[in-house]
């Protein structure tokens, strides 16, 4: 967080997803002269962003507050393969994520003298995770009782410590409930907020081909946050040993591929040409023609009789990359392996 200590203002932490609700919510608190830090999380299974800025970086920069980055850690993955309040309609637990990440946000500002935080929910708004009930049991779960505003729907709700203590003006605030967004779009122009993200598309484990796969990682004892976050890119198959393999699509996945490659894992590539990286986890030696051969067949020269790819061994000290010639998956062979 920046430092606020030579202004004498009150400050607040606030979950920015970049969304036009946590926009709003901040826009609301920042009009009674509190100053406001975002946080976002990043990483695990949410989506990548390769160029430019994301949305919560474009929403902080138009709101003209900081912004804080947070991971995604292993404590979500342990309430996406065993929620206590259930999930959605695909592998997404809502509340149960929601929770631990208002915790963590209210962990770290009152490290930096926060004196309560705001997030961009409306009452109504989702059946599931925007009850009354819900919301508050988001805020006695999270240890953010009487410090959890809801500026869009505080009207509706009980009133928080801040309110109470006149910190923030509860006449100014917000009696939105419901799935309607006719009311955030006229604050939208009144604030002249033009660029936001669309809803609900911060999170992975709502597309049902993510769910399918991070699903089948967890049948298979793949769930360290590094193995979840390999499922964002590439085209990803199960080998009947039990390997996986993931090819990449494009010259960036590649490149993931790469970089986040675990140690005793394979890398395979083309030596000569163009083409897709492919990752064989665990490296094992009986799987490496298969794997070779699946990533020949996204190669160029996909048609002709054998392809020449290198092997590189990944956390193995002075081992020189290997050549394999292997013959290309033909599609039968591919589509019966693959997880999505």
């Amino acid at each position: 967080m920046v430092s606020y200590r030579a202004v004498n203002k009150p400050i607040a932490v606030a979950l920015l997803s970049g969304g036009l609700d946590s926009v709003l919510a901040i826009r609301l608190i920042l009009d009674q002269g509190i100053l406001v830090t975002g946080v976002n999380f990043s990483g695990g299974y949410l989506p990548v962003q390769h160029e430019g800025k994301d949305p919560a970086e474009r929403a902080a920069d138009q709101l003209g507050i900081p912004l804080v980055r947070l991971p995604i850690g292993q404590e979500f993955v342990e309430f996406v393969k065993a929620p206590r309040y259930g999930r959605g309609r695909n592998m997404n637990p809502c509340i149960d994520c929601h929770i631990l990440m208002v915790k963590q946000a209210w962990e770290y500002g009152t490290k930096h003298k926060a004196r309560f935080i705001i997030t961009g929910e409306v009452l109504g708004q989702r059946p599931m995770s925007q009850n009354k009930q819900s919301l508050m049991l988001v805020a006695k779960r999270s240890g953010t009782e009487g410090s959890l505003l809801r500026p869009l729907s505080a009207k509706l709700l009980e009133p928080t410590v801040p309110e109470k203590t006149g910190l923030v003006n509860r006449k100014r605030l917000l009696d939105i409930r419901g799935r309607s967004r006719k009311r955030q779009i006229e604050l939208a122009r009144k604030y002249n907020v033009t660029e936001f993200a669309e809803p609900a598309g911060g999170c992975l484990l709502t597309d049902a081909g993510f769910a399918r796969r991070i699903k089948e990682a967890f049948e298979h004892n793949e769930s360290s946050v590094e193995m979840v976050e390999l499922l964002r890119f590439g085209r990803h198959f199960r080998l009947p040993s039990g390997g996986k393999v993931i090819v990449g699509r494009n010259k960036t996945e590649n490149l993931e591929l790469q970089n986040r490659a675990p140690p005793g894992s394979i890398l395979i590539d083309g030596t000569h040409l163009p083409g897709p990286v492919a990752l064989l986890i665990p490296g094992r030696k009986r799987d490496r023609v298969m794997a070779a051969r699946l990533c020949g067949r996204y190669s160029d020269r996909r048609n002709e009789p054998e392809v020449k790819l290198k092997i590189s061994d990944i956390g193995k000290f002075q081992t020189r990359p290997s050549e394999i010639e292997v013959k290309p998956a033909n599609p039968d062979e591919s589509i019966s392996l693959v997880i999505s």
